[in-house]
């Protein structure tokens, strides 16, 4: 967090712009942003080494909040100081980016993260080296104000993947009017796109009539499903994750468990990157673990598929690769696979050293995982009845 500051250096940080220009829902926002301004012109009024304190990013530094059920970052802080080149850069970096988010808010602007990295060419020192950089200080911003980068302004260049299911949802269009949607009925056959910003003010949910959530990890098997109706056959919602997924599509995932009380089902691949999609939608992610009761859904089930799904179906397989191994051995280490399900399963894969694909089902025809394998386990879930 940033230190508490006087208050007498904001004066000349508020050079360009009067709080009257700034509008009311951003004005919070812009207070916790003007704060670490503040404590940094401090420090240096003071002739001190200026410095901000932020939250170790690590996997060591997640822990369990009993209260929400996700994994949030722990007591263990770093510090940036300028008593480093290259913290005395970082501190710079994010000055300019506090400046350019307040223009933003007074302007009624906002920005994707990609334009940010570009616009910093003309900050001189400033500027960031790659993109990489400017995503990772706006992360930090995310946790020093308790805010996420959509009340900065800032957007991922990607949207969310794509719903299709019986929910009717109202959507205020960019031109401030609202409109009605049926994710299933008034969609074509990629179905409803997620916008990448899933808040109430932006996106509310009128009406579900479905019994749970299913999230996809491919498109080739988001497609099947719809394809084979198992929406409608089964009264289900299904999302296509696109991989690992993007946070609005987390978003919408955690807000209609929630607020429409649906059961989450996570349905990937059989390798340890597809076990890390499934923990960032029901546990949260080690880079969003700030944000984790926003994004995460601690309900959320993992269906499949699993290392014992390749033994009681026979499913083909590829072999472990080097970088296969090193994630799954890693994953036995991060405490949110510190369960007897994960830990089973993951030396089981390793005792195999083999991996399987969604699409590995269709050896038994294209029906298969619509008519049996699906089914089955949502029965066994009690999700479906058998």
């Amino acid at each position: 967090m940033a230190k508490k500051s006087s208050g007498k250096a904001l004066e000349a940080f508020d050079q360009k712009f009067t709080n009257d220009q700034i509008p009311e829902l951003s004005k919070a926002t812009f207070h916790e942003l003007a704060c670490i301004a503040e404590s940094v012109y401090d420090d240096i009024e003071k002739a001190q080494i200026p410095a901000v304190s932020i939250s170790s990013r690590t996997k060591t530094n997640i822990v369990f909040d009993e209260s929400l059920g996700v994994w949030k970052y722990g007591k263990d802080q770093m510090q940036r100081s300028a008593k480093s080149l290259d913290g005395a850069y970082m501190l710079l970096r994010t000055m300019h980016t506090v400046d350019f988010i307040k223009q933003m808010m007074a302007t009624k602007k906002s920005s994707t993260l990609r334009e940010m990295y570009y616009i910093s060419e003309g900050w001189g020192l400033g500027k960031f080296h790659d993109q990489q950089d400017s995503d990772k200080l706006v992360e930090d911003l995310e946790i020093i104000t308790r805010k996420m980068r959509e009340d900065f302004k800032l957007r991922p260049e990607e949207n969310g993947a794509s719903v299709i299911g019986n929910v009717t949802i109202e959507e205020q269009t960019r031109d401030g009017k609202s409109r009605i949607i049926n994710c299933r009925d008034d969609v074509g056959d990629s179905g409803y796109g997620i916008p990448y910003n899933m808040e109430k003010e932006k996106v509310k949910f009128k009406e579900v009539d479905a019994d749970f959530v299913i999230g996809i990890e491919s498109g080739g098997m988001y497609d099947r499903l719809s394809e084979n109706r198992f929406d409608e056959k089964q009264r289900a919602v299904l999302v296509h994750l696109k991989g690992q997924p993007a946070r609005c599509t987390r978003r919408f995932i955690k807000r209609v468990n929630e607020e429409m009380k649906l059961p989450v089902v996570i349905f990937t691949d059989c390798d340890p990157w597809s076990y890390r999609i499934f923990a960032s939608v029901a546990y949260g992610a080690i880079k969003t673990a700030h944000i984790s009761e926003y994004l995460a859904t601690p309900g959320a089930q993992f269906i499949g598929i699993s290392p014992s799904d390749i033994i009681n179906y026979e499913l083909p397989t590829d072999k472990l690769n080097d970088q296969d191994i090193k994630a799954l051995k890693e994953e036995l280490s991060d405490p949110r696979f510190n369960n007897e399900f994960w830990k089973g399963e993951i030396n089981l894969q390793l005792q195999l050293g083999k991996k399987a694909e969604q699409q590995s089902l269709a050896k038994y025809g294209l029906d298969y995982v619509t008519d049996k394998y699906l089914p089955e386990k949502l029965a066994e879930m009690r999700i479906l009845k058998r």
